[in-house]
């Protein structure tokens, strides 16, 4: 018995350690696979095109969308983000669950498209917090942290529409509690009464 392949949104504001999150999860979960994002932003150090991002210039960008080679899309801080639509398709028509790693608007998108998918959101433990790791990273300048932060908590009154929260505080328990939830969804009743039919023998 195969449980079909689901989709997972993950979202997070700037900052709380969502790529290092997934990272871990990944390695752990054997039937995940992720699609990579394609954003118009420049690459941060250490990011490689193609497993962090699909990094794309704006009219690159507007081309796929205008070919509708992108489920969803949005433009956030000045800088376009998108989920290629091929990739996602061919991973869950082989029974993959997907993760998707997108903001709060593209995550809205998803949901109308793939109503069954499963939205978590990914909190901060304070925005406190959350401000002092975007200095930390040494990636921006003030007003980028500042807009960051401004947009974190627009984010956060979205959060509300999502499925489920894990707050990284400690990012061992943080991994664990995505991995819960990724197992616990596979098992909600509505997605497995396939299951009981052939239990069944119908």
């Amino acid at each position: 018995m195969k449980n079909k392949g689901l989709l997972f949104v993950v979202s997070a504001p700037a900052g709380c350690g969502k790529d290092t999150i997934l990272e871990q999860v990944l390695s752990r979960c054997e039937n995940v696979g992720y699609s990579v994002s394609a954003t118009t932003r420049a690459p941060r150090p250490g990011e490689v095109d193609g497993v962090h991002y699909h990094f794309r210039t704006r009219e690159q960008f507007e081309q796929m969308i205008a070919d509708s080679a992108v489920l969803e899309y949005t433009e956030y801080c000045g800088n376009y983000y998108g989920t290629p639509r091929k990739a996602v398709e061919d991973m869950l028509a082989e029974g993959k669950d997907v993760i998707l790693k997108i903001e709060v608007e593209g995550a809205m998108n998803i949901r109308k498209l793939f109503p069954e998918c499963c939205l978590v959101f990914i909190l901060p433990p304070s925005m406190q917090e959350l401000e002092r790791r975007l200095r930390k990273r040494g990636t921006e300048d003030e007003e980028t942290i500042l807009r960051r932060t401004a947009q974190a908590r627009t984010e956060i009154d979205i959060a509300v529409n999502y499925d489920y929260f894990v707050v990284n505080d400690e990012l061992e328990v943080a991994v664990d509690d995505l991995i819960a939830v990724i197992r616990a969804e596979k098992f909600r009743k509505g997605r497995c009464l396939d299951m009981l039919k052939e239990i069944k023998g119908e």
